[in-house]
């Protein structure tokens, strides 16, 4: 079934994914790409970004864009406002879990980033690409959403950001929850939370969707699910055009703010 929104003028849908070269992005841009929208590409290395498009082949198109890195962000919406003068979907996908020393384990990174001992550093650097990326493309990008005529924004989230499911002591995940890559993900939500309130009245929805615990980078590929797996509900969330506003949704359903 294609889901593909076209309007009246028969315009191809326009999508921008962040992170969108490697992991669960990747995923996304191929299923965008096939239900027919123009995607740019985003990446921190353009060189990375232009191989993946190619891989994709279609309407995919590379494009650098650091989140961290805001005249990246202003040159990759100046090139959307110049090819297509507006944007229909934007999904905050680009996030990192750490910033410290690479190689390291799942559970090597997690012991580091306990709220006790995390360097302040290290959670600066993850926040800064989770939560002041996320706000920095979305609101940079917003003039070009307010174009289209029923704008959707995705944010990649992840489960452990859920303090409604973390404070059951029942989960599972509950010893996972740390001050660096756990709660950047809850104030990603509330991130989510605000500019779906906002721009719930200029029809504009804002919706969080974990992947579940895939095997990507993020965790050294140590996720239990496969990327294919874990891609499964961002790629319907992202190509749902009559999704309700502000739902947070992962593999097996509704999470908990």
């Amino acid at each position: 079934m294609e889901h593909t929104r076209e309007s009246s003028t028969n315009r191809p849908p326009v999508a921008l994914v962040t992170g969108g070269n490697q992991g669960v992005g990747f995923e996304i841009v191929k299923a965008l790409a096939a239900n027919g929208y123009i995607v740019y590409l985003g990446s921190r290395k353009l060189s990375n970004g232009e191989s993946a498009a190619a891989k994709v082949g279609g309407q995919v198109h590379g494009v650098e864009l650091d989140v961290t890195v805001q005249s990246t962000i202003s040159a990759a919406a100046a090139r959307i406002q110049q090819e297509h003068g507006q944007l229909d979907l934007l999904v905050n996908n680009a996030g990192i879990s750490h910033a410290g020393k690479p190689g390291r384990t799942l559970e090597e990174v997690v012991e580091a980033n306990r709220a006790s001992k995390a360097s302040l550093d290290e959670i600066r650097t993850v926040w800064e690409t989770n939560v002041f990326g996320v706000v920095a493309v979305t609101q940079t990008m917003l003039p070009l959403l307010r174009k289209s005529p029923a704008a959707r924004i995705v944010n990649v989230s992840s489960g452990l950001g859920s303090l409604s499911w973390i404070a059951d002591p029942a989960t599972w995940a509950r010893q996972h929850f740390d001050v660096v890559y756990a709660a950047s993900k809850t104030a990603m939500n509330a991130v989510t939370m605000s500019f779906a309130i906002e721009l719930e009245k200029e029809n504009i929805k804002v919706n969080a969707v974990s992947p579940g615990f895939t095997a990507t980078a993020l965790n050294n590929f140590q996720g239990t699910d496969s990327v294919e797996v874990g891609s499964r509900e961002p790629i319907r969330v992202a190509l749902d055009t009559d999704a309700p506003n502000m739902t947070f949704t992962g593999p097996d359903g509704p999470l908990q703010w």
